[in-house]
């Protein structure tokens, strides 16, 4: 059963035209209204400036994802993460203020974002990737919402060159890892950029990509993203 506001966000998504990537705006950050809001291809991000309020909620028309099967690595990428290590939420709070840095341009993510997700994550439902470097630092790391076999990135960050690539190549291998190769499962990206394409983001409509997360939804998540599968880190792959 949907949250009261699950179910005013699933009608605004019903009336929403082809093409129109905001489809509702308030409600709140609470964990049911985002659970919901993802397993019904949304995801919020603030209207008001540096992402304050009000809240916008999104499905955009069309979406990026990242086929599991068509990430691009590049032998450079190979290279540089021989030198690092990952892990999976070892540092979920520390990835999330690294892509709130105010420093970083069009920034979106407030405290109260910061807290939402951080309320989401000591349920097991945001889970985060962690690069560090040879020294041990955090060097880069990507963070989203896990809701069985749908993997919504929320955003990335990278202090080190192909930290934030490398955070990526790892959670591909995790969604990829579940005996089935991925099948069936998704990587939402939100938008296509020119970066994100060049790693093999695609564009689909936004009735495909419903079609698509309904199945998604459905699967468990796989070993490595399951509830208390956190913590384990190693090389960074790259053979």
């Amino acid at each position: 059963m949907r949250s009261g506001w699950g179910a005013s966000l699933a009608a605004a998504l019903a009336a929403a035209e082809p093409g129109e990537d905001l489809v509702a705006t308030g409600a709140d950050l609470e964990p049911s209204t985002l659970l919901d809001a993802y397993a019904l291809g949304l995801f919020p991000m603030g209207l008001g400036g540096g992402g304050r309020r009000p809240i916008g909620w999104w499905s955009p028309d069309p979406r990026g994802v990242l086929p599991l099967d068509g990430f691009h690595e590049t032998r450079s990428l190979r290279r540089s993460r021989r030198s690092f290590t990952t892990s999976v939420d070892g540092a979920f709070a520390e990835v999330v203020a690294g892509c709130a840095d105010p420093s970083r341009p069009g920034r979106w993510i407030t405290v109260e974002v910061r807290e939402a997700y951080l309320r989401l994550h000591r349920l097991g439902h945001a889970r985060s990737v962690e690069v560090r470097d040879a020294s041990g630092a955090l060097v880069g790391g990507v963070y989203g919402v896990v809701v069985g076999g749908l993997f919504a990135g929320e955003s990335m960050f990278s202090r080190a060159t192909d930290a934030s690539k490398a955070a990526l190549a790892a959670l591909v291998e995790l969604l990829r890892d579940d005996g089935a190769g991925g099948e069936g499962r998704l990587l939402d990206v939100q938008w296509r950029t020119d970066h994100l394409a060049s790693l093999g983001v695609v564009e689909i409509s936004r009735a495909a990509y419903l079609a698509r997360l309904a199945r998604a939804v459905e699967l468990p998540p796989p070993p490595g993203l399951a509830e208390g599968a956190g913590g384990a880190s190693g090389p960074a792959g790259g053979a």
